[in-house]
This record gives structure tokens, sequence and C-alpha cells, in this order.
């Protein structure tokens, strides 16, 4: 009988391997912006994808237009969520930046 009863051996699990950066998806150059109603609770939301940024320069993104348009929002993924349907204002705004916009989905 060979069995294990006490271990002094604390080094617990091993340590998980370094986290490697997040790149945004390769797309095609074009920033898509949507309006959306389902799953969201009968709220609107306006998103935003394919800006090729990587999560620091969306969030900072994401910042700046929940400033400049006087709503609320989150970044989901590679995706920007603004609270409310701001395509109008979202697609000026990405223009004047000198992006490619195209409204997805109708």
């Amino acid at each position: 009988m060979n069995r294990l009863v006490w271990d002094d051996d604390h080094r617990g699990p091993p340590p998980p391997p370094p986290a490697r950066p997040e790149r945004p998806p390769r797309g095609d150059g074009i920033v898509r912006i949507r309006r959306e109603v389902g799953g969201r609770g009968g709220k609107t939301v306006t998103t935003i994808e394919g800006l090729g940024l990587a999560p620091p320069q969306l969030e900072q993104f994401a910042r700046e237009c929940k400033q400049r348009f006087g709503c609320g929002g989150s970044v989901d993924g590679f995706v920007v969520v603004l609270q409310g349907d701001r395509r109008d204002a979202v697609e000026a705004f990405l223009r004047g930046k000198g992006y490619v916009v195209k409204r997805a989905g109708g």
C-alpha cells in the first residue's frame, strides 16, 4: 500500500504560458457600421467593426466616440458597440478620419 498521505511540496500547478498580444483580424479595409436590436432586450445599438486597431487603441477609439456622441458603449472583442442608433453621426465621423465606411445589415 503506497498511498500518499502528506506532501510538503507547495509549488502548485505550473504557471500559464505567457499571453500573446491580440492582433486585430485582417479585413478588407472597409469599416462596417450596423444597427442591431436582436438579443439586447429591445435596445438599439450601433456596432462598428473592421477598424483594424489593437485592443488599447480600440478602447481609446470607443472612449472618443462615447464622448463625442454623448452615449454609452463598450468594446466587445474587436467590435465597438455604442448605445442608440448613431449610424449617420458615426459614418460622418469615420469618413472625416479617412476610413472607408459601409453600412451593413440594411
